[in-house]
């Protein structure tokens, strides 16, 4: 039975370290929670996210104040209301776009850096998924989002994105029977319309985040047990460098503290990025705003080129250059090649590209591959821009492909 001591102020430390094990908690998860040393700014992307995360859910409240979700008046109360009528609303708009943007090229580096460094290997494939799963919560997140302006490019954006599912509507007896209504069940309506526009605010504005704040909490969990990565993919026995650290052995302990000698770091880069995040906000906030969506949506009135947000253009471009089916496989393919990087590189050596012989080729080019994917997407689908994109969607999934086969031979630096 726990023992409590009567004499212990309310609310006091002892008082709450007996009921709530306080102690413990702070060692687990703040000064005893350890870091390898030989690591970059690189790293401090993961609390970049979250710091980003916050600003998204702040600014997002202050919004949710004078948002009307309807179909009659979401555009005016986004563009009206909001931007000049409710005291530095403007301000508050600002950040939410320039952060819901913003924090995808944040994704995309710690994404590529866990690639380039290996972390998503010997026993770190649960950090992975955990953290491939929040990179499609916060594409579903930004989606969803993107509707609720309701102006042109969030309706058609929203018709077009909805159509794909018509090729993954639920079928029976083999195919012998399916469900031909699924996209018009999906927008409750046969084109977007207030039963559209509803949902994609609850998912938006409840669902998913409460969904992407569990996940980060299982991604945070995920690194407890077989910690972060280091540059060099080295071998490190937390425990015998943790005991070093602890008896004062400072320079030969190759882990540090998260608190406070790592979360200095953290704060520093983040004091870096926030200067630069304010900058854009204050300066530059109209490159996370589409100049097509300042037009009312008008279902009779589709725009020259129809495109998502930047950060899903890569994915877009994969699905575009092909017939309807094998878009939709190609496209699905995309979504899933990512997820699966853990059990497709088949090499044992945890390292960084750069020492990986062929792996270092493949990374460079599906980086490259990635942007030109990105770029395409942003054209008209017309003339040389075709060619080049169904290029660029062939090479990256020949490279997924061929990465076992890469990794598979792959011999010890």
């Amino acid at each position: 039975m726990a023992h409590f001591d009567e004499k212990a102020k309310p609310f006091s430390h002892k008082w709450l370290n007996e009921r709530m094990a306080v102690d413990t908690v702070k060692k687990v998860l703040s000064t005893e929670y350890w870091i390898p040393k030989d690591i970059n700014f690189l790293w401090a992307m993961g609390m970049i996210l979250a710091a980003t995360f916050g600003l998204l859910i702040i600014s997002g409240i202050f919004l949710l104040m004078y948002y009307q979700p309807s179909v009659d008046s979401a555009f005016d109360s986004v563009n009206y209301t909001i931007m000049n009528e409710v005291g530095y609303g403007w301000l508050w708009r600002h950040i939410h776009g320039v952060a819901a943007s913003v924090v995808f090229l944040v994704i995309y580096i710690h994404m590529f850096t866990g690639i380039y460094y290996g972390s998503y290997k010997r026993g770190r494939e649960m950090i992975w998924l955990s953290g491939m799963l929040l990179f499609v919560l916060f594409s579903a997140e930004a989606f969803s989002g993107y509707m609720l302006p309701w102006g042109q490019m969030s309706y058609w954006a929203g018709m077009v994105i909805t159509n794909l599912f018509e090729g993954f509507s639920p079928t029976i007896a083999g195919g012998v029977a399916n469900f031909p209504g699924f996209v018009e069940w999906l927008r409750g309506d046969y084109v977007p319309g207030q039963a559209f526009l509803t949902r994609f605010f609850m998912l938006h504005v409840f669902l998913l985040p409460l969904v992407i704040i569990a996940v980060i909490v299982l991604h945070f969990a995920t690194l407890r047990i077989p910690h972060v990565n280091n540059q060099h993919g080295k071998e490190i026995d937390f425990d015998e460098a943790a005991k070093l650290y602890k008896e004062g052995k400072k320079k030969e302990s190759k882990v540090i503290p998260f608190n406070p000698v790592f979360l200095s770091k953290d704060v520093f880069v983040m004091g870096v990025y926030f200067i630069l995040f304010f900058y854009l906000v204050f300066f530059h906030f109209e490159f996370a705003m589409d100049p097509v969506n300042f037009d009312p949506a008008d279902g009779l009135k589709t725009p020259a080129h129809i495109y998502p947000e930047w950060y899903f253009l890569w994915s877009y471009e994969i699905l575009r250059p092909f017939n309807k089916d094998l878009g939709l496989i190609a496209f699905g393919f995309a979504q899933v090649a990512f997820f699966l990087l853990p059990f497709l590189d088949k090499s044992p050596v945890v390292a960084p590209a750069n020492k990986r012989g062929l792996f270092k080729v493949w990374f460079w080019v599906m980086i490259v591959d990635m942007i030109v994917l990105t770029v395409m997407g942003k054209l008209p689908p017309e003339g040389i821009w075709t060619v080049i994109g169904l290029v660029a969607a062939l090479v990256f999934i020949a490279l997924f492909v061929a990465l076992p086969f890469i990794t598979k031979f792959e011999k010890k630096a």
